[in-house]
């Protein structure tokens, strides 16, 4: 009886993993077949879509071109101390060196056509001395352009190209734009071709100080850029240009998720007036200012904000001839309350040379409005690398 009854109990357990097999089995190719369904029986309804952002793609791609630029790099006398008369005396003639070799080193890059008769902006850094330019379009003509003008504070210039009826970006309203916004950066990173990659707004207002003296007022996107995504656009769902790629972090030279992209509204800004006067004019108080707390503004007896505290009075300065004195702390411009360093002096800085503006100051427990005639700013000479 025993027997009887373990020979059952085996043969049940048998049909159970025959059944949880075939279950399995079915479920599997019900997921990549319909062979065995009736023909004659509705098919099953389709299931949610999925996010696509190929329409934003198709509207925006053709206005992302790819930009090539070249220059002249002479090469070093390797023996310089042979142009010597002393050395020559005892090497000879046959020791003269030929003249240096010319090469020329090739730079990549993007940019984004923003007119239709073929005004171009992008970096700074992509065109930095080139002689020569040429810009591919997305229909595979390439075209020699010629640049208009380049600002190299903010890393933007302007190209120009002898065409017409160009696509263009719409530029959007880059202070609309909320950490979360997903984006999509286009480009052609390290030659592959034009790609577009997707990730969100990280955060705004980012400064690197990778850049010497410049404005930074970054947006920070995980969207992957890499080399040759320079000048690119950073544009959000609704098809518009928020931002122009600039910059990456990175230990090994490629993304890692830290990518920075110019504000289009300072890019507006600055576009504009090299299309319009060639250069970029910005105001200048002539400050060094300090964020509240900070080690440095504690030694100045200041600890707790809002504001911005004065470190720094630059004699003959705009800030000098106001009557600003160090440890004054500035709370608002023009009735916009201050709170950090880097965005009053891109404040500042968008204000034309020569406009009087209003600063609301706090000296010794009392708040005063001082009125102040801004000076201009004059970018320092940046030391070739």
């Amino acid at each position: 009886m025993r027997s009887k009854q373990l020979i059952g109990i085996a043969t049940l357990i048998a049909m159970l993993l025959v059944g949880c097999n075939r279950q399995r089995g079915n479920f599997h190719l019900a997921t990549t077949s319909n062979t065995t369904t009736n023909s004659s029986a509705p098919p099953p309804p389709n299931p949610a879509p999925g996010v696509s952002y190929a329409d934003v793609v198709t509207k925006v791609a053709p206005a992302v071109v790819t930009i090539h630029s070249s220059m002249r790099v002479r090469q070093p006398q390797q023996f310089p101390f042979m142009d010597d008369p002393f050395f020559r005396r005892f090497f000879g003639e046959r020791t003269q060196q030929m003249p240096p070799a010319e090469q020329t080193r090739q730079a990549l890059g993007s940019g984004v056509i923003v007119s239709q008769d073929g005004y171009i902006v992008t970096n700074h850094h992509v065109i930095d001395g080139a002689e020569q330019i040429s810009v591919d379009l997305n229909d595979g003509r390439s075209l020699d352009a010629k640049v208009i003008g380049s600002d190299a504070p903010s890393d933007l210039a302007v190209l120009k190209i002898n065409a017409n009826n160009l696509p263009t970006l719409t530029v959007g309203d880059s202070d609309r734009v909320r950490i979360g916004d997903v984006v999509l950066a286009i480009g052609n990173p390290l030659g592959v071709g034009q790609t577009v990659t997707m990730g969100i707004i990280s955060a705004k207002g980012r400064q690197t100080g990778l850049s010497n003296g410049s404005f930074e007022d970054f947006l920070q996107t995980d969207a992957p850029i890499n080399q040759g995504n320079s000048g690119g656009a950073l544009v959000n769902t609704n098809s518009e240009l928020i931002g122009i790629n600039s910059q990456i972090l990175s230990p090994s030279g490629g993304s890692i998720g830290l990518g920075f992209a110019i504000p289009s509204n300072m890019a507006r800004t600055v576009m504009e007036q090299l299309i319009n006067n060639g250069k970029v004019r910005r105001g200048q108080l002539g400050i060094v200012v300090l964020k509240i707390p900070s080690e440095e503004a504690a030694k100045l007896g200041i600890t707790q904000g809002p504001g911005v505290v004065v470190y720094q009075v630059q004699s003959g300065s705009a800030a000098d001839r106001a009557g600003l004195r160090q440890g004054d702390v500035i709370t608002a411009l023009n009735g916009t309350a201050v709170t950090d360093p880097n965005p009053f002096r891109n404040m500042i800085a968008g204000i034309a040379p020569g406009t009087e503006v209003t600063l609301t100051v706090k000296r010794g427990g009392s708040e005063q409005q001082v009125r102040a005639t801004l000076g201009e700013f004059t970018p320092q000479a940046v030391r070739p690398e």
